[in-house]
């Protein structure tokens, strides 16, 4: 078993409801924490919403709601969609919580008391987007900022700001030499071009300009800004304190990963990174940053209309459990790498793996072995960890858990898929139908007997992506729900009766409705 593992994601902005790039997050880090579960017990996720600013105010007040209202609505739909979609966060954190705050406060002196922050005038280019100010080389041909494609306003202030140019060589030398610090690495070069030309960052807004938000302690002018309040969520959940941590933080710090989206990855690898060593704390041992989830190939946007709630997805496909939406959605794009959602690729792909590959296979095994066996296995045809489908088994095991090492949530996935193709094939070149009909029973129960015992890797490989499915294929086999890693050997099932025929159930029917029309955008 592996020693302890957390994992955070970034927090949700609450001025809208969840939608489905948000979803491809969550889904990947729940894969994640679900497949570090099967190796340890000690396993935590942490995932929440940020709720102060500029954004949240004036949506609010759009509205006609308080701040604070507008945080609750929003907040009450995330939470929701994550139940839907079975992430099994340990703990989910709001930026408005006492708690939260009161340490940020502390936080923030801290800074200020070693000597990383000052107060200084300052005028810049500001992206009520993105919360950050802009250097003019980050704009586009037209001055525009390249997020969100909309003229950043001059903002002149008198703020607090952040040392950051003191610790970017510092930052630099901690990158070079951890080399799985920023996941996929391809993101590497990019960070570091950064942290060339990096200044010092302001960590404050004019209470004139942000009401909502943490204020500073002693300076009833200044509001805290985003990067000391949001970023500090990853250690104030977990009971940090200036004076007195709490033995849950000693045990889970530093964070084994920060799953966020390529956007913020700037963010964090570097002003987070620098606000832990100011703090006198070790820095994450990785970010990994994934990229985005396009429609149809079009990037989502209010505008035109293509912003999906994940709970439209499962409703318009009628489906009760989200298994089929995770797979999908966890396996859309390789590490770092852009994906795309369609209806049409949804409903195939799904199909295609869950239903014809996985789910046909156990279903027409378990019922071939009732037909010439009455659903009882033999013990002269259980076969040992040489045999050929063990090896190509223990294979599959060793390379999931290796792209999972590196984040490759998708081509963790691939490899299942191309195991479950491989045990098709090995039924077919066998065709246990032919040796019962020939009478070589012994045989014909032996490729039964390897398929199945497939079938039980399977479902523990696929269990982070399908949490439903992998568990009623165990149940399907009459073997106990439990996905440990430790437990994943080769031979587990036993002689005896496993199944019946009235027992035998498809773990997957195939997505045969009308594709999701445009009722599910939000």
């Amino acid at each position: 078993m592996q020693e302890k593992f957390y994992l955070t994601t970034a927090i949700d902005y609450v001025n809208g409801a969840p939608h489905i790039g948000h979803a491809y997050e969550k889904i990947l880090a729940d894969v994640i924490i679900r497949h570090k579960r099967q190796l340890t017990d000690n396993a935590y996720m942490l995932t929440g919403t940020d709720e102060h600013g500029i954004k949240i105010q004036k949506t609010a007040a759009q509205k006609g709601m308080t701040p604070q209202e507008l945080c609750d609505e929003n907040f009450a739909k995330f939470e929701q969609a994550w139940k839907e979609l079975e992430i099994s966060y340990d703990q989910i954190i709001r930026t408005t919580d006492e708690k939260h705050k009161k340490v940020v406060k502390q936080i923030f002196k801290k800074l200020y008391e070693n000597g990383d922050i000052y107060k200084n005038s300052y005028t810049g280019l500001y992206c009520a987007g993105c919360e950050t100010f802009l250097n003019p080389k980050d704009l586009t041909q037209d001055g525009l900022c390249p997020v969100h494609m909309k003229k950043p306003e001059e903002v002149k202030e008198e703020n607090y700001f952040f040392r950051l140019s003191k610790y970017k060589e510092k930052i630099a030398d901690y990158i070079k030499s951890h080399p799985d610090f920023i996941q996929p690495s391809v993101r590497v070069n990019e960070i570091l071009n950064q942290l060339e030309s990096i200044e010092d960052i302001s960590v404050s807004r004019t209470k004139a300009s942000v009401q909502w938000g943490i204020g500073v302690e002693g300076d009833d002018t200044q509001t805290i800004y985003v990067w000391i309040d949001a970023l500090s969520n990853y250690i104030t959940a977990i009971g940090y304190d200036i004076d007195n941590p709490s033995e849950q933080f000693k045990n889970l710090w530093p964070c084994n990963v920060h799953v966020i989206g390529k956007d913020i990855i700037k963010f964090h690898s570097i002003y987070w990174s620098a606000i832990l060593m100011s703090l006198g704390l070790d820095l994450a041992n990785s970010i990994f940053a994934h990229g985005w989830i396009t429609i149809d190939q079009s990037k989502m946007s209010k505008s035109l209309g293509n912003v999906i709630a994940p709970h439209d997805v499962l409703q318009a496909f009628k489906l009760e459990k989200p298994d089929a939406f995770r797979y999908y959605m966890a396996s859309a794009a390789l590490s770092g790498k852009d994906g795309n959602y369609s209806d049409e690729d949804f409903k195939e792909k799904v199909n295609a793996d869950l239903a014809n590959n996985i789910g046909n296979l156990l279903n027409r095994t378990l019922n071939m072995l009732v037909k010439y066996f009455d659903g009882e296995i033999k013990s002269e045809f259980i076969s040992d960890k040489n045999s050929k489908i063990a090896v190509l088994a223990e294979n599959a095991k060793k390379q999931v858990i290796e792209h999972f090492n590196h984040f490759e949530i998708a081509e963790a996935s691939n490899v299942i898929v191309a195991f479950a193709d491989a045990v098709n094939k090995y039924v077919t070149d066998n065709a246990p139908w032919t040796l019962a009909k020939e009478g070589k029973m012994i045989e014909c129960g032996q490729v039964l007997y390897n398929t199945l015992e497939a079938m039980r890797y399977i479902a523990i490989l696929i269990h982070p992506y399908c949490p439903n499915i992998s568990a009623d294929i165990l149940l399907q086999l009459n073997e106990d729900v439990n996905f440990k890693y430790d437990k994943l050997t080769w031979g587990n099932i036993k002689e005896g009766k496993i199944t019946e025929k009235d027992k035998i159930k498809p773990v997957f029917l195939r997505l045969d409705s009308e594709f999701a029309t445009d009722k599910k955008k939000v």
